[in-house]
């Protein structure tokens, strides 16, 4: 948990200006300090893989500057990325701002090997966190 509660706005705006250069709003922030979400309307010509990676490491350098100590901070080196429908935006929106009721009951590496099994998605439990 590296990212301090009260960063976290400024962080959305910053990671939402990165992805806006990219044609792919960022519609919704939410997250803790050891995880953020994302709900981004990819555009047309980007890859998910692309706007990750200079979200990332924009984010990342951002960071690194925002605060003294926190000059160490990286992402993790992976990500998870799921698509949703239009009709169920308020309702992931609700879930991003609810983090911190949600992961009192449910951790967030437990709540993502939930996912993974829900939706059938084959892992390796030794390279899932680094």
């Amino acid at each position: 948990p590296l990212i301090p509660h009260d960063l976290l706005p400024e962080l959305f705006q910053y990671i939402g200006g990165v992805c806006r250069d990219m044609k792919s709003p960022l519609l919704h922030a939410g997250g803790m300090p050891d995880h953020v979400h994302l709900l981004i309307s990819l555009g047309k010509t980007e890859s998910i893989a692309d706007v990750m990676l200079h979200a990332k490491r924009a984010s990342s350098s951002w960071i690194k500057n925002a605060r003294p100590g926190l000059a160490t901070f990286a992402w993790q080196d992976g990500y998870f990325a799921f698509s949703v429908g239009h009709d169920d935006l308020e309702a992931v929106k609700s879930y991003f701002d609810r983090q911190e009721q949600h992961h009192q009951a449910k951790g967030f590496q437990e709540e993502v090997v939930a996912f993974l099994t829900k939706y059938g998605v084959a892992y390796d439990p030794a390279h899932l966190w680094d």
